[in-house]
């Protein structure tokens, strides 16, 4: 319970410290706000969600597709839909507006209360060559963002060692033989035992968490769940592709 009131007001007193305009339209905002009333209206916001990877459903219970295939990591949890304002939102942050890491901190960091206390955080990694070419890590940002309302500290103690293909428009089978392999622990004294939670933007097919949570689990961890800002509502079946 101490760790959910620090959080708490962690984010309290971040809002109090900073004034904004909205990050979707541009009008000014106070008391913290990131995002307008008007704005944040238009966001598809997870309200109803499986127990086990997040995504919305219709009714309470575990999905269809977590019931036919557990997820590695132990519970993922997403803020919104990746429809609408949101998608475009992540789109931006991704794509060079990497302000909107604290926008999408503050969003997200509320779901770390959802699991039981935590040791730490691990963004997804890139390879170097892909922060090169973007200019700087996403999920990094976001996760030092998160880190620093929550006071969960980042754990950089996981690399990917080669390039991957273009994961967008492909289904799950084709993503996890993208992914496997690709990620190694650096340091597995710094994951044994410990109780961590992988930080990243988007949630498609669970391909990327999966791989990363496998990986985390071999080195020692005792648990791994995973937060993201946006997830994709309907699940691709196995074999099939998805064009979005």
């Amino acid at each position: 319970m101490k760790f959910f009131a620090r959080l708490a007001e962690r984010i309290r007193a971040y809002d109090r410290t900073h004034n904004f305009t909205c990050d979707l339209c541009g009008r000014e905002v106070f008391g913290g706000e990131h995002i307008c009333s008007a704005c944040r209206a238009r966001l598809f916001y997870i309200d109803r969600c499986c127990p086990v990877c997040g995504r919305r459903v219709s009714e309470d219970g575990i999905c269809a597709d977590c019931k036919q295939r557990r997820p590695v990591a132990d519970m993922v949890r997403s803020r919104f839909l990746h429809e609408g304002a949101c998608e475009r939102l992540v789109l931006r942050f991704k794509c060079g507006e990497r302000y909107l890491a604290a926008t999408l901190a503050q969003e997200t960091a509320p779901l770390l209360q959802e699991f039981d206390a935590v040791d730490a955080l691990v963004p997804v990694p890139m390879t170097a060559r892909a922060k090169r070419r973007r200019g700087y890590d996403q999920a990094l940002l976001l996760a030092r963002e998160i880190s620093a309302l929550s006071a969960v500290p980042v754990l950089c103690a996981v690399t990917k060692q080669r390039e991957t293909p273009e994961q967008k428009g492909l289904g799950r089978r084709e993503r996890e033989t993208n992914l496997a392999g690709c990620f190694h622990v650096t340091d597995r004294k710094e994951v044994k035992g410990k109780r961590l939670v992988i930080i990243d933007d988007i949630y498609t097919t669970g391909a990327t968490v999966d791989e990363l949570a496998s990986v985390l689990k071999r080195a020692g961890a005792a648990k791994v769940y995973a937060v993201t800002v946006t997830s994709v509502e309907d699940k691709t079946p196995f074999g099939r592709s998805k064009t979005s």
